[in-house]
């Protein structure tokens, strides 16, 4: 494991905390709510990838078809991410605890735990929209994520530059989120809407080449910035930009190109929709 001496410019993840408070770093992600097959079908097998740490699944997933550095600001998410290579067992984060507050309140909205189970075992698209339309998309559902999801209440958890980069009416738009997740992929087989809807936090022993994936604990464009000219095939980069300014993106994305060998290809998620995957 290689620790970055630089001081990042930008960045609210160097913080290590939702919050805008003083205090010690947290382990933020226990599991990562990011699909990988988006990575293993926009990177060609056999490339050198760059992916941020987090909970360490995207680079697990990578791992037996790529070379694989996992760069991560938190020491925690790098220490936490080598256990897990390691095949110890994984546990809740800062975010996963903070699920574990709201889901009780799906009662109140009609979101009993029976419900819920019967939705995650449909496997058929058509059947699981007619289902969300009758039975959890209710008028206090709708209502009650409008609330929990303003500004207002979510400055309780998390600093105001998380917040600043939430696209407006955050409740509407992650409604419809879920309903184009629940109208394209059979709940039975999504391991995303089980995790979502109920925190399992499913344990899948890490594939043997995980044991060869490089830590970096450092800032991401830190790192790139000291990295060799053309040296990566590809960056996966979570949603490194929420929470961050002009500055850090205009020092991000010219050490991403200037690192990035012919074709490579960088997937960024954002909760405000501005990033997709593109080509270099």
């Amino acid at each position: 494991m290689i620790s970055s001496n630089n001081a990042s410019s930008g960045t609210i993840w160097q913080s290590g905390r939702l919050d805008a408070k003083a205090g010690p770093k947290q382990l933020l992600f226990g599991r990562m709510y990011e699909d990988a097959s988006i990575e293993l079908a926009a990177f060609k097998p056999g490339g050198r990838i760059m992916c941020i740490a987090s909970a360490g699944c995207t680079a697990m997933k990578l791992s037996p078809s790529h070379e694989v550095v996992a760069v991560d600001i938190n020491p925690l998410q790098i220490d936490y991410a080598r256990r897990r290579f390691n095949g110890e067992p994984g546990f809740a984060g800062r975010v996963e605890r903070i699920l574990c507050l709201i889901r009780p309140l799906g009662v109140l909205t009609g979101w009993s735990p029976s419900r819920v189970q019967t939705f995650l075992e449909l496997d058929n698209t058509v059947e699981q929209m007619e289902y969300w339309g009758e039975f959890l998309n209710t008028r206090r559902f709708r209502k009650s994520i409008d609330l929990l999801l303003s500004a207002t209440l979510l400055r309780a958890a998390y600093a105001d530059g998380f917040i600043k980069s939430l696209p407006g009416k955050f409740g509407s738009v992650m409604r419809k989120r879920m309903e184009r997740c629940f109208e394209r992929h059979p709940n039975r087989h999504n391991p995303y809407a089980h995790l979502l809807l109920t925190g399992k936090l499913s344990d899948m022993p890490p594939p043997p080449e995980a044991k060869d994936i490089r830590l970096v604990n450092g800032d991401a464009a830190d790192f790139l910035e000291n990295e060799p000219a053309a040296s990566f095939d590809g960056f996966t980069l979570s949603n490194i930009l929420d929470g961050t300014g002009d500055t850090y993106q205009q020092r991000l994305f010219p050490a991403i190109k200037k690192t990035a060998r012919p074709g490579a290809v960088t997937v960024i998620r954002s909760i405000s929709d501005l990033y997709a995957s593109s080509p270099h």
